[in-house]
Order: C-alpha cells, then sequence, then structure tokens
C-alpha cells in the first residue's frame, strides 16, 4: 500500500521566544546539509514536516513534506526538546540532502510553519541568554571555527569546554571572600579587632594578584592563536623585502625584481609559526620619489606601519646602514617592535656591525639561500613572549583588557589598604571587571557586536 502523506496543518510554536530556523551547513553542493530550527513547541511543527513527533535525541529516517504533502527530501529528523539542547529551547535538525536546492526548500517550509530567518550568531547567543555557555564559552565556539591552526583549535576548545571561565571563576571566589570579609568590618566599625591582621587581608590580596597573573599570562598566549602577530617588511627599494616575504610563506606572493621600485602597493601573506598566525606585509620601497604612483604606495607603506605589532627594517649588508636607514629607523614610531635585518649575505663576506643609532635586535640573513631565516622566526616568537604550551586556552583582546583592568583595580587597593571604604571600592571594580569576561556585566551593544561576527545558523 503506498504511503498516505499526513494531514498537514500549521502549528503553534508556542508563546515564548519566536522560532528561528537556518541553514547551519556551509553553502555549496555537499554530501549532507543541515537546517537548525530553535524555539518553542517544535513537536508540532516536526509532526506538520513528518507526520509524527519523533522520540527527543533519536536520529530517525524521515520523508520532509511541503504543505500540500509533496515530498521534498528524505533524510534524518533529530528533535531536542527543551531544556537539554543547544540553545536551551526545543531544538530540530534536519539532516537531508546537500544540495543548495533542497536546503532552501527545506528552510522556506520552516519559515512557513511559523519560523524566521535567524540572525548571525542567534542560535549561540540565545544559548547564553539561557545559561547554556557562558559569554567566554559563546565566543570560544566562533573561534574554533575560525581556528587557522592545529594549536589554535586546541586552545578554542579548551575555552568552549569551560577551562578559561573556571579560571575566572576561581579568581571571582577568591575576590568575592576578600570583599565580604570588607564588607563585614565596614557594616561593624565598633569592633575592635584588627581587620587587616586578623584576616590577612594582604596576604590574601598578594594571593589574587599573583593567581591574576598567571591566568593573564595563559590568555596572552592564547590570544596570540587567536589575533596572530602583524609584520610590515620596510626598508628601501632593492632590498629584498618582496624575496624575504617569498621565502617565508614559501610560496611566490610577491614580484621579485632587480628594478627598484618593483612593490608599489600593499603585499600580503599569512603563514604559521608555532600555531601562531603571522600577518606579513610587503611595502613599497622608502625613498624619495617624483613618481606620484611610488608615492601613493609609500604613504600606504607608513600606515600600515602605524598598525604594525613589529616592524622589520631590511637593510643590504653590501652597503650597510646609511643616512637613508637611519632616517628611516628614526621615523618608526617608538612603542613598536622592531627587527633591523642585513638581507645579502651571500653577496658580501664582510659581517654586519652594531649601529648605535638603532634599536632592537639584528639579524643577518639571506633571503635568496635561506641562511638566517630561521633565527629571524625565533627572534618574532621572542619579541610577542611565545611559549609553547599546551595548557593555554583562547583569549580576545576584550578578555585581556578586562583582565588588566583587574590588576589595575587590585593595584590601587594594595595601596589603599589604610582605608577600607576605598579598598572596598576597588575590590567591587575588580569583581565587575572580571565578570564581564563570562558576561555576567555585559552590555547589549557588545552581545550585538560579538554575536554579529558569527555566521547564520550557528
Amino acid at each position: 500500500m503506498a504511503e498516505r502523506p499526513p494531514t498537514i496543518v500549521k502549528p503553534d510554536v508556542g508563546s515564548g521566544p519566536d522560532t528561528i530556523a537556518a541553514i547551519a551547513t556551509a553553502p555549496g553542493r555537499g554530501g549532507i546539509g543541515v537546517v537548525r530550527v530553535s524555539g518553542t513547541g517544535l513537536a508540532a511543527v516536526a509532526k506538520a514536516l513528518s507526520g509524527r513527533i519523533p522520540s527527543p535525541r533519536l536520529a530517525s529516517v524521515t520523508t520532509f513534506r511541503d504543505a500540500a504533502g509533496q515530498v521534498l527530501d528524505k533524510g534524518l529528523l533529530l528533535y531536542f526538546p527543551a531544556p537539554h539542547s543547544f540553545t536551551g529551547e526545543d531544538v530540530l535538525e534536519l539532516h537531508g540532502h546537500g544540495g543548495p536546492l533542497v536546503m532552501q526548500m527545506l528552510l522556506a517550509r520552516c519559515l512557513e510553519l511559523g519560523a524566521r530567518l535567524a540572525e548571525p550568531g542567534e542560535f549561540t547567543r540565545r544559548a547564553y541568554l539561557n545559561g547554556k555557555l557562558d559569554l567566554a564559552q559563546a565566543e570560544a565556539v566562533i573561534d574554533l571555527i575560525d581556528a587557522a591552526s592545529f594549536a589554535a583549535a586546541r586552545s578554542a576548545a579548551r575555552s568552549l569546554q569551560g577551562e578559561f571561565s573556571r579560571e575566572i571563576d576561581a579568581l571571582l571566589e577568591q575576590l568575592i571572600e576578600l570583599r565580604a570579609l570588607v564588607e563585614a568590618n565596614l557594616d561593624f566599625p565598633e569592633e575592635e579587632i584588627d581587620f587587616l591582621e586578623s584576616t590577612d587581608a594582604h596576604g590574601r590580596l598578594e594571593q589574587l594578584q599573583q593567581r591574576l597573573a598567571q591566568v593573564f599570562d595563559r590568555a596572552k598566549q592564547g590570544s596570540l592563536l587567536q589575533s596572530g602577530l602583524h609584520v610590515v617588511l620596510a626598508g628601501q627599494p632593492n632590498v629584498g623585502k618582496s624575496s624575504l616575504l617569498n621565502r617565508l610563506a614559501g610560496d611566490e606572493l610577491a614580484i621579485v625584481n632587480a628594478q627598484p621600485g618593483t612593490t608599489r602597493d600593499l603585499v600580503r601573506g599569512v603563514l604559521q609559526l608555532a600555531g601562531i598566525p603571522l600577518h606579513f606585509t610587503d611595502t613599497a620601497g622608502l625613498r624619495e620619489t617624483d613618481d606620484q604612483i611610488e608615492r601613493m604606495g609609500i604613504e600606504r607603506t607608513w600606515r600600515a606601519i602605524d598598525q604594525a605589532d613589529v616592524v622589520i627594517l631590511l637593510v643590504d649588508a653590501r652597503a650597510g646602514i646609511g643616512p637613508a636607514e637611519l632616517a628611516i629607523a628614526q621615523q618608526l614610531p617608538p612603542q613598536i617592535a622592531r627587527v633591523t635585518v642585513f638581507n645579502k649575505i651571500d653577496l658580501t663576506e664582510e659581517p654586519p656591525g652594531r649601529h648605535d643609532d638603532l634599536t632592537g635586535p639584528i639579524i643577518a640573513l639571506s633571503a635568496k639561500s635561506g641562511a638566517g631565516v630561521d633565527l629571524l622566526r625565533e627572534e618574532l616568537l621572542r619579541i610577542v613572549g611565545w611559549r609553547p604550551s599546551e595548557d593555554v586556552f583562547i583569549a580576545r583582546e576584550r578578555h585581556l583588557r578586562a583582565l588588566r583592568a583587574t590588576h589595575q583595580h587590585l593595584s590601587a587597593a594594595k595601596d589603599r589598604l589604610q582605608q577600607l571604604d576605598l579598598f572596598a571600592e576597588e575590590l567591587r571594580l575588580a569583581q565587575k571587571a572580571l565578570t564581564s569576561i563570562t558576561g555576567e556585566y555585559t552590555a547589549d551593544d557588545l552581545l550585538g557586536e560579538i554575536f554579529g561576527r558569527f555566521c547564520i545558523g550557528k
């Protein structure tokens, strides 16, 4: 007997938060594709799609049908009733054949049944709002998706599992305990007991600062894995900037020619160094010129330098340091780390000497042969303070800012130990800075910025 199409009615998706739907797999053709739905009352949606209510958390082979009962696709249907789901709401996952048109038809059917198209990151945002993830874990989701190296992926996975958050919670526990002691003393000033000595407030604060320093160190390492290092190659024309970029990248990214001024615009490349993404920018040679196009390239060079973490100043080892090189070095922003590289050592027997007007490390190498390039790589890792470790967790610049603010308030509290009201206020501000990491005190505009960078369907 032929299978009878189910009677189709539009379900009531509930009175809670509106129901959202999106294609959760990457655009394009694939073996399978997934449409994800989250909201309330989705058992009725599942019945409208497949003719029955599926068993919770059990994949079942299902025929997906449109409003007229016509077959859209055949695949798997998974139903996760609230609160045991990623978002904490009812969640449906429709696993079908991964053609773009099939996915669009399944999505259109979900929208027809009362859902609306999800915004970027809205599923993860709901998981955060419903207490399934804290904010640091939610950010780790996109960091894991965007990880550019195995080290970054492992660190993001540790943050997603809550390792970073547990460290923050442990700091908060110590901080809240100290605050409670201080507040109790403020509430009962008639007590004659010496508060500072009896509670060892100074010792507790020092222990807190030491643990904060350890967490910051691990977070800073993880931040390097997430954001990487921006390195600009600068120098006069024809000193080998493009050759060095190609050598570091292992590919012909930039045109190399004996004619000076070949590079007139910024050439960028990304490579991995100990798991850290290095964003290299090859720039136009810095010199006086009447060529309007070359002058525009030089202006872009200085703008790139202003935004760099490290500037590599290349010098032709045969010519050494002259007035032009010194002029470039003096114009480099003082707050940006720099490395002076004497290139083309394969063409000279004279070792580069030190120069009193140069700051930072000096490395001699040959971009052509590769000699000395490993020394440059090691120096870049040393500059950023990278230490290979398996216990770092992924972190972002906002996390580092919050940890720095916490450190500043704890340092201020230490200076105000004899003024308990001011001491207590600095501890309160330190707690507020810490809780911004996991999301207890977080402005809506920050949430919009964070989740707006996610892909739709996540």
